[in-house]
């Protein structure tokens, strides 16, 4: 019986997914909502005899995920991923059925799977990842996932299903570290910085201030951004560990690329990640933990970190018509202070876009947007030329700033996304574009269909 139910399963998500590409349609989640419904346990069938590394966390899977990718690729193995972001069962179960035969044998030899930190305690009842990366735990969508806490446990509970899994944990952070106590007979990789990353940061509210052993306030020797850093509790001894994988010295950083040191267990090499950005020295420090944990030699590993491609949105450059635009997704205050981090890390002219959206998918919640320090950005003084807003909740965005300091005439509200592009792409400085998640999805559909670029999910 579950063999016929998994088939009619499979049948009719494909079904689906082809109807809904037909009609210009991602289809990445609801082929798989009807696949669940047909048959609940149909992931279990489809990942046998896959090699997965999954990835999750609130901020950095999808870079890590690319990541990853790229060092499959250069290994040459047969490999798929839900690189389209999504992320939850239904995604994840349709991404397996279109890498799957008509009766449920998958056609690769691994998968690289992206996987939401509150849907981890489900999928992972069906899927058994080889290694799993957790990149880190900050507040995130309010109205979703509630206190910090509540993340922490989705993610523990999903790790209880895993005994036989490597866990790539980020030590930085002290709440995800806290795992590796919960699960000591789990093998586990620990990845880090070893230096702060920004000399000046934006003022951070912290979501992990005191230690979660024994609630007294944590000291740092150093602090990368937010609660990440050398975190030590003076009270009963809980401490950043000494990682395994680690960014030891931060060369360089450009407006394209980061230049480290990386420490890959024993062996030190210096090499360039192709993409800028603090955060993203995180992500590929967990990305290569995974990769050697997974086997690959230091070789492929180091390939990989040269030559990625950004995922779409995350630090994704893009020609509009004569301007480059890189659009960088935000969805919490963690994620928004790295950027204005970066932003004011710079030192050419410069415009900010930002599209400001309240949807599900992005939080109903935007109140975060007062725990981001956009007053840094009054540090560019003459370097950053226009701030031009939109969005469904662009007044919101408008009023932050001016109470940032910004005077109205400086902040431009753009009332569609149209307006929107079309003054971005008349732009002669680069474009840094911010957008939250659904304004992301409807800027690139917008972008694919203006400029040829491709759409998210290809």
């Amino acid at each position: 019986m579950f063999r016929i139910r998994a088939l009619i399963a499979i049948l009719f998500c494909r079904m689906t997914k082809f109807a809904l590409r037909i009609l210009g349609k991602a289809g990445t989640s609801f082929p798989g909502r009807i696949a669940v419904k047909i048959c609940p346990n149909l992931l279990e069938l489809l990942s046998k005899n896959v090699k997965v590394i999954m990835v999750t966390g609130t901020n950095g899977k999808t870079t890590s995920s690319r990541i990853v990718e790229a060092g499959l690729s250069e290994a040459g193995v047969r490999y798929f991923a839900n690189r389209s972001g999504a992320n939850l069962i239904c995604g994840i179960t349709a991404c397996f059925v279109m890498n799957s035969t008509w009766t449920g044998k998958n056609k690769k030899d691994y998968a690289v799977i992206e996987c939401d930190e509150a849907a981890l305690k489900t999928v992972s009842l069906y899927v058994k990842p080889q290694v799993l990366i957790c990149t880190n735990i900050f507040r995130d969508q309010l109205d979703r996932f509630g206190e910090i806490t509540h993340t922490l446990a989705s993610i523990q509970t999903g790790i209880s299903h895993l005994p036989n899994t490597i866990l790539c944990l980020n030590g930085d952070c002290s709440l995800t570290y806290s795992l590796a106590e919960k699960f000591p007979d789990n093998k586990t990789v620990i990845f880090g910085v070893d230096q702060e990353i920004y000399q000046v940061r934006a003022e951070e509210v912290s979501d992990a201030k005191y230690c979660i052993r024994c609630k007294h306030e944590y000291e740092y020797d150093y602090t990368t951004f937010a609660h990440l850093g050398a975190y030590k509790c003076p009270n009963c001894g809980y401490h950043r560990p000494m990682p395994d994988v680690s960014a030891k010295k931060i060369i360089r950083m450009t407006p394209d690329v980061s230049e480290i040191t990386l420490r890959l267990f024993d062996r030190e090499t210096d090499l360039t990640i192709n993409l800028p950005g603090g955060y993203n020295i995180y992500n590929a420090c967990g990305a290569a933990a995974a990769l050697s944990c997974a086997g690959f030699p230091d070789e492929i590993i180091y390939r990989a970190l040269k030559n990625f491609s950004a995922g779409f949105g995350r630090m994704e450059k893009m020609k509009l018509g004569e301007s480059n635009v890189r659009m960088i997704l935000v969805k919490n205050p963690a994620g928004c202070n790295q950027v204005i981090n970066f932003l004011t890390a710079g030192t050419e002219d410069a415009v900010f876009y930002i599209a400001l959206n309240d949807k599900d998918s992005d939080g109903t919640d935007v109140s975060w947007i007062w725990d981001v320090e956009f007053e840094k950005l009054l540090t560019m003084q003459n370097r950053l030329k226009r701030l031009v807003v939109s969005g469904i909740r662009r007044y919101d965005m408008a009023l932050r700033l001016k109470y940032a300091g910004f005077s109205e005439d400086f902040i431009e509200i753009k009332d569609t996304f149209d307006e929107f592009l079309d003054a971005a792409e008349k732009e002669t400085l680069p474009v840094y574009m911010m957008p939250t998640y659904t304004a992301m999805l409807t800027l690139r559909k917008m972008i694919s269909t203006r400029y040829g670029i491709k759409q998210f999910w290809e």
